[in-house]
């Protein structure tokens, strides 16, 4: 990691974010943001439904299928989430933790790290 600020690398997180799922999910959220905590990166994407799952979230297995299969795409792009994580951070990734709400289309993903990334950016105000 270079010299970012811990805004600077929350952006570049959500940017790297945003690349991916366009890249790999076919379509990217309207919003993202991330934060660092600690040991662990909160992201919070708005807008990643796409219309045709909008229309299948107004049924609850719709919404079921939905959250099912979102996890399965999210969990075979685990390995990639993971070396962006790195990339940035130069902090592995011990877990990963995922939801959506199909009522409104919100997801969030929580990166546990190796250690406290939030430490190197202690002397910023």
């Amino acid at each position: 990691m270079n010299d970012m600020t811990k805004g600077q690398t929350e952006a570049k997180i959500s940017e790297a974010l945003i690349k991916f799922e366009k890249e790999f999910m076919g379509r990217g959220p309207k919003e993202t943001v991330s934060f660092i905590i600690k040991d662990a990166i909160f992201v919070r994407l708005k807008g990643v439904l796409t219309p045709a799952e909008e229309q299948l979230a107004k049924t609850s297995d719709g919404a079921k299928l939905i959250k099912k299969t979102r996890v399965q795409l999210l969990e075979s792009g685990m390995a990639l989430f993971s070396k962006i994580i790195v990339d940035i951070t130069g902090c592995k990734t011990i877990s990963m933790h995922s939801d959506i709400c199909t009522k409104t289309g919100e997801k969030i993903i929580v990166f546990i790290l190796d250690r406290n990334l939030e430490s190197r950016f202690k002397n910023e105000k």
